[in-house]
């Protein structure tokens, strides 16, 4: 538990078995009411599976943040950056909270865990894809030691209007012997 937050949670590694609804719940709530996530329709269950394979497969974290009454407040994740080789020490990262538990410091406790897990598996570079507009994020990522790397300006079009991506990037520093190939 971390001091941050307002009260306390436990964090756990997600199991598409355990976690699968809550997830899909917090992200159709983002997908239909914020620009968070640059999709348009609400995900299915099914997809759930394709995504928690995924990540296990490449031994990527699902970490989630669970209140004392067993609910999902929230999660966080990374999985690979772009698919070329030489992209193998950067992951790209999201933390998503539910609507009910949003500015309570778990988006950052989380972030926290998620960071120590990118070390621990000698990750280089955590990347967050933002959208411009959501400063609590941005604001997050810069008081977590992440700098702007770039904006790609209308990179999206969501509610009749263009959106801006930004990109924080940390650095850490992992690996301790990197190597090619």
């Amino acid at each position: 538990m971390s001091a941050s937050l307002r009260e306390p949670v436990e964090f756990v590694n997600c199991t598409e078995k355990a976690h699968a609804e809550a997830i899909l719940a917090i992200l159709n709530e983002v997908i239909a009411h914020s620009t968070a996530l640059y999709d348009y329709r609400p995900r299915s269950l099914e997809s759930m599976s394709g995504w928690f394979s995924a990540r296990q497969a490449s031994s990527f974290p699902v970490i989630g943040a669970i209140s004392r009454s067993g609910e999902l407040l929230g999660f966080a994740s990374y999985g690979t950056f772009r698919a070329w080789p030489a992209y193998k020490y950067s992951v790209e990262h999201s933390v998503y909270i539910h609507r009910d538990h949003r500015g309570k410091g778990l988006a950052q406790a989380l972030m926290r865990q998620l960071i120590e897990q990118a070390v621990a598996q000698q990750y280089h570079v955590m990347i967050g894809g933002i959208d411009e507009t959501n400063s609590a994020s941005v604001a997050l990522h810069q008081k977590l030691g992440f700098s702007h790397a770039g904006t790609i300006r209308q990179a999206g079009f969501k509610f009749g209007r263009w959106l801006d991506l930004a990109f924080y990037q940390r650095i850490l520093q992992t690996p301790h012997a990197p190597v090619d190939g």
